[in-house]
């Protein structure tokens, strides 16, 4: 891919600080957003499905959890403070999208926990317990793939990883991909038109 997308290393696209605000889970949250981030503007709507329809981590929940492609943060700070005994890992490639989950980490009270790395800073012998992700579809089909398969071998026995993917952005052809990998995959809900995902070992 080529010119400035959301999923540059480094965005040339303007900063221009906004602030998003949403609720999940009965919690109210409110973060700092910019250009040059996956949907500045407002909370994702595959984020949001993803976040009502899945199941999220219960308060005993141990970690170590995975936001790929964490954006600005609202996945692994929604996770980090539904599970306030597990470490979040927020993963993106986009150096901007880091330096705001950080920032609102800390506005949500979760930076102890929310460890911010660039995918090739996250230790190998990590595995974890849930994977979630609303997964970069427009980086294309092979380069969706090799994300997938570097990411998803690192579940945890008895782990569950959790996709969120438009079904006219190929959420059906990913769930058959998936399959043929070898997982285990459930649609567990569709709504809004995009397909939540429930991955698991065979």
């Amino acid at each position: 891919m080529t010119g400035d997308h959301y999923f540059s290393t480094e965005p040339s696209t303007a900063e221009q600080r906004r602030e998003i605000e949403f609720s999940v889970a009965g919690r109210d949250y409110r973060f700092s957003s910019a250009g040059g981030v996956f949907s500045a503007a407002r909370l994702d709507a595959g984020t949001a499905v993803l976040l009502r329809k899945a199941d999220l981590p219960d308060a005993a929940e141990p970690g170590p959890l995975l936001d790929i492609g964490c954006g600005y943060g609202p996945i692994a700070c929604v996770l980090a403070t539904e599970a306030p005994a597990a470490t979040v890992w927020a993963v993106d490639v986009n150096a901007r999208a880091r330096q705001l989950t950080v920032v609102n980490a800390e506005r949500s009270g979760v930076a102890e926990r929310v460890r911010v790395s660039a995918p090739d800073d996250v230790p190998g012998e990590v595995s974890f317990t849930q994977i979630w992700s609303n997964p970069p579809i427009r980086i294309g089909k092979d380069e969706l793939h090799e994300l997938l398969a570097r990411w998803l071998p690192r579940l945890a026995p008895g782990g569950t990883a959790w996709l969120v993917v438009a079904r006219h952005l190929g959420g059906d052809s990913l769930a058959r991909w998936l399959v043929e990998q070898g997982w285990q995959v459930d649609r567990h809900a569709s709504q809004k038109g995009y397909r939540v995902l429930r991955v698991t070992h065979p």
